[in-house]
């Protein structure tokens, strides 16, 4: 899939360190604007928080047919995804936030929680240049914090995590997350939703910023996805699921209930009745309710409901049923309704999900580590927004910077 601009513009600034954006780094007409093209074909910085791609894709569709052409819009900003927020994003302007934060988990847990001053820690920084680090850039977002940039319960919170902590890597990755954290609080609708993909390495005290900032009584899941069928760990349990947390900004939330399939035994146990000549399994259920509402106390087929109940329905729908062929009659000349396998919509999908993965073979692979499936995407997207609803990836690296190639009508706010 191919997105066609209709207008093409960059805006946005480097580091100071790194002097303007230079008008040459995108050539408006050998811009291909799919977003799989785009990582590809975009030079992109050694990731930091400092240096950070942002891009906005407006997309529009018309029809069910026309799902897969979106019309890309507004936008490239390549800087400090922190500073777009602050300077660009309007308030209650997203529907639906994902962020899939980078954070080099693969660190010993000594190297990562020790106390960076001195000669050895500064080897050790040396030595893991491509993560976050407590610096003055570090301190200096960690006071703006505190000074009253963020609510109070943040300012308290994340002075607690460096009593708690101390000055090292994890709080650095804490502070930079807390100072974004509030900025997406702000840009999201009241109606709207957050999710943020980690791993289990900091995921217990992002869980603390987030209900600082979120609110606990915002807090819906934290959902374990599978990210490998088997891994081997010398001298501890396989490490093998991501955590994803899932908040909403108020209790009237945009939400789209979705299914997964039967297990087997439930098929077996629940639907054990094979229709003959279509092959169609079904259950049987019954007929009757223990409330009445309107006429549903009448003689039907010569039956009448069981003592001190009703029939469930009226009694132009118990012929309509019976006329459709979905009326079993027991023995004992009491109806019941079948009820078909291939008609229920499924098992409402819990929180550890275990049917989504990016196989070494697939085609949607772009050859880094940690990207994440689309479906995974796909998934998150069709839960928590409608169509025309715009979402933002504030870190639009792993499955995420493919987020406007969802089969899906929405609008996409998308940061690299």
């Amino acid at each position: 899939m191919v997105l066609s601009p209709t207008r093409r513009t960059v805006s946005g600034e480097f580091p100071a360190r790194s002097g303007p954006c230079p008008a040459a780094t995108v050539s408006p007409p050998r811009i291909d604007w799919s977003v799989c093209s785009l990582t590809r074909s975009i030079r992109r910085p050694t990731r930091s928080v400092e240096s950070s791609f942002f891009a906005l894709l407006e997309m529009s569709t018309t029809g069910a047919s026309c799902l897969r052409r979106l019309r890309a819009v507004n936008h490239l900003y390549y800087g400090d995804n922190l500073e777009v927020l602050r300077r660009h994003i309007a308030d209650e302007s997203a529907d639906l936030i994902y962020l899939d934060p980078p954070f080099n988990s693969n660190r010993s847990y000594n190297v990562l929680f020790k106390s960076q001053s001195g000669d050895e820690a500064q080897a050790q920084i040396e030595a893991f240049d491509d993560t976050w680090h407590w610096s003055q850039q570090a301190e200096a977002q960690f006071d703006e914090i505190v000074g009253g940039r963020a609510p109070i319960k943040v300012a308290e919170a994340i002075t607690s995590m460096r009593h708690l902590l101390g000055t090292n890597d994890v709080l650095a990755y804490l502070v930079m997350m807390s100072a974004r954290l509030v900025e997406l609080h702000r840009v999201l609708r009241p109606t709207g939703s957050l999710y943020l993909h980690c791993d289990p390495t900091a995921s217990h005290y992002l869980k603390v910023m987030l209900d600082a900032i979120f609110e606990p009584k915002n807090y819906r899941n934290e959902v374990a996805w599978k990210r490998f069928s088997a891994k081997n760990d010398p001298n501890r349990y396989g490490r093998n699921h991501d955590i994803i947390f899932f908040y909403t900004k108020s209790n009237d939330f945009t939400w789209n209930s979705e299914y997964g399939p039967f297990e087997d035994d439930y098929v077996e146990q629940n639907y054990r009745y094979t229709e003959e000549g279509t092959g169609r399994r079904y259950r049987l259920s019954d007929l009757t309710a223990n409330k009445p509402g309107g006429d549903v106390d009448y003689e039907w087929n010569g039956m009448r409901p069981y003592k001190g109940r009703h029939w469930a329905y009226s009694r132009e729908n118990m012929d309509k049923f019976l006329e459709e062929g979905r009326i079993v009659f027991r023995r004992t000349g009491m109806p019941v309704y079948k009820r078909y396998l291939d008609e229920m919509p499924g098992v409402p999908l819990q929180d550890i999900w275990t049917d989504i993965r990016l196989h070494a073979g697939s085609r949607e692979r772009l050859g880094y580590p940690t990207q994440k499936p689309l479906a995974l995407l796909e998934r998150i997207i069709n839960a928590s927004s409608n169509e025309g609803d715009v979402v933002l990836d504030r870190v639009a690296s792993r499955a995420s910077t493919r987020v406007s190639r969802c089969p899906v009508a929405r609008s996409a706010c998308v940061a690299a």
